[in-house]
Parts: C-alpha cells; structure tokens; sequence
C-alpha cells in the first residue's frame, strides 16, 4: 500500500515537472523574432519585431503640418513599441527648448489612439538625456493600463521618440530596445553652433495632468511633453508653439526708434510669483544638504517661459536644485496696454526632510 501510494504521488510530480517543462519552452524569448530594422529615408536604426509596419502620413498641429514616420509592429498581447519620426516644425522657430516641447507634445497625441482607443496619455518628463551630439530627454508614458518609457531625441531636420510600454514591467526588454536606437554622430559644425537648451540635468517634473476636453493644446510646462492644463482666468491656451515674428513689438528694435520701430519694453516687476504660476515642479533636496529657503530671481519672456533664472539667498548647497526648478516653471502671458511684457519677479523653494 505504501509503494503504491508513492508510486501515484511519484506520477503526479512527474506530470507537474513535464507541464512546467512545456511552458518554459513555448514562452517567448524577448527579441527572438526580431532584426536591425533600417527603414527607408532614414538615419536611424534599432532593433524591431520583424512585422513591424510603417505609416507615412500628414499631421495638422496648432499651424504647422507635420510630416510623420509611425514604425509599429502588429498588434499583440504582449509590449507595445513603437518609433516615431517627425519633422515640420523649423529649427528656427522659437527657442530649441520650444521646439523640443512642441514635438514632445504632438507625438503623444498622435501615438495615443494608436495604442488605446480613447485612451488619455500622460507622460511626465524624468531627465535630459544627450546622444550623440543632439538634445535627448527621457520620459514616463502611461495609456490606459499600459506603462513605459519613451526616449526622445531632436535633430536639425526630425524628431524621434522611441516608446515601449508594458502592462508589466521588463526591463530587459525595455533596455534591449531603447539601447538598440542608432543615429549618427551630430556634425562638428551643428555642435558648435547648436543652441543651449536651458533644462537642468535630471530634472523631474511630476505634472500628470489630462488634455482638456476642448482639444486645444496647453504649454508644454513640463520642460517636455505638456501635461498641464491649466489656464488662465481668461481660458487662454498659453502655447509655446507659435512661430516667432520680426513684428513682435517687443522683440529687440533700434534702440533710438528709427524708422518708426519701439525701443524694448523693460520687464515689469512681479513680485513675489510662486502663486502666478500655471506650472511649478518641486526641486529634489540635494542629498547630505541642510533644510532651507532659496529664493529665485527669474525673468519671463512674453509666452510665460522662465528664460533666466538666479538663486539670490538661501543655502548655498540647494541653490542649484531651486534655479533648476525655477527654469521649469510656466506662467500665463502678461499684457500690457495690449502688448506682451517680460516679468521679473522673485520665486521662494522651501527644502526639509521628513524625519
């Protein structure tokens, strides 16, 4: 009776080992059906599923009409990659920084519905990131149940996001994918006179804000992709997007007034402006620093962008992690007699741990 029984229990571990067996050998290996995927009219490579398929389209966003290269492989279960190339909007049309959001902003809508049916993306900006020579940022995509990580990078002539997101975290996946992106090298003479994007390293905003259910697009106040939708009292969108204008009655001019032109308007004082801010991420307290108030001065150009930013008082160890937050704050537009004003004023960063 006992062999017997020993016997049967013998059988059922077999069986259970033989199933597990099994399973292990059909669970796909991560990367096993894919290739270095080098699309046509492109400079990049990466390593993608071997199905993966290319949309070329037309996309309208604010005045521009961007021209965009969706590389997705089928639909399945498992995680959703994805890379987007995009160009239209001018290299010289506002700041770098601008420029960068403005692209950040439009991939995210567009790559939204492509994943989630009316699913509403939030993507939070976690570090600056060059490569290669070109501005690159990292950032944090949800839609809907899925999570991930979205690379970004800007050239002169395109931007790319290469996105994977995962119901489940694998990072090896994530790694194997994101590290396989290949541009080449920034030419010596763009580097030279590249333009500073002035974002602070590592900096990290915590914005996850929803789109506004009128579909106009808000700033993109998280130094990337735009989350916040807050507006001003008057209900105005504060788009960083515009195209500048040689008409800009407050864009420098002869400073005498020749030919009829304004001389710039000075900046007008603000005051103390953390409550007149549509957007202020919280600085990170510098490990091994003391507890602290910092206070800011910062300059705002006339679409509510921090353009200069110095910490006056405060620890001397916090001062760089409040100016690095400041250049990450947004605020509505100020007008003046029906024109735009820079604003000077004064933003205050209090640092303390919880014990």
């Amino acid at each position: 009776m006992h062999f017997r029984r020993s016997y049967w229990s013998f059988a059922v571990l077999s069986v259970i080992l033989a199933s597990i067996s099994a399973t292990a050998q059909t669970k796909p290996t991560p990367g096993a059906d894919w290739d270095t995927f080098r699309p046509e009219n492109e400079e990049f490579s990466i390593l993608m599923p071997k199905d993966t398929s290319t949309e070329v389209t037309k996309v309208p966003y604010h005045k521009f009409e961007l021209s965009l290269r969706l590389y997705l492989p089928t639909p399945s279960a498992g995680p959703v990659l994805g890379v987007a190339s995009v160009s239209g909007i001018k290299a010289n049309v506002g700041s770098e920084l601008e420029r960068f959001n403005s692209y950040a902003d439009a991939f995210k809508t567009i790559f939204a519905p492509k994943v989630r049916k009316d699913a509403v993306a939030k993507m939070i900006l976690i570090a600056s990131k060059p490569f290669h020579g070109y501005t690159g940022r990292v950032y944090k995509l949800t839609i809907g149940d899925l999570t991930g990580t979205v690379n970004a990078y800007v050239t002169r002539k395109r931007f790319y996001a290469i996105a994977i997101l995962n119901p489940k975290k694998d990072e090896a996946l994530e790694d194997k994918f994101l590290s396989s992106f290949v541009i080449p090298d920034k030419p010596v003479e763009q580097v030279a006179n590249a333009d500073v994007m002035q974002e602070p390293n590592g900096a990290t905003a915590n914005n996850t804000s929803q789109t506004p259910r009128n579909g106009r697009r808000p700033p993109e106040t998280e130094g990337g992709a735009n989350n916040n939708t807050a507006q001003g009292e008057n209900g105005r969108d504060d788009r960083v997007d515009q195209p500048s204008s040689n008409t800009d009655p407050n864009s420098p001019q002869v400073a005498n007034g020749q030919n009829g032109q304004k001389p710039p308007r000075a900046p007008i004082s603000g005051g103390m402006l953390n409550g007149k801010a549509i957007y202020l991420p919280l600085p990170e307290a510098p490990a091994g620093q003391p507890n602290g108030v910092v206070m800011v001065q910062i300059l705002i150009d006339e679409q509510g962008t921090v353009i200069d930013a110095k910490a006056v008082s405060g620890p001397a160890g916090l001062h760089a992690a409040a100016v690095n937050a400041a250049r990450l704050a947004r605020f509505m537009p100020t007008v003046l007699a029906g024109e735009p004003v820079k604003v000077s004023g004064t933003l205050a960063y209090s640092f303390a741990r919880s014990n």
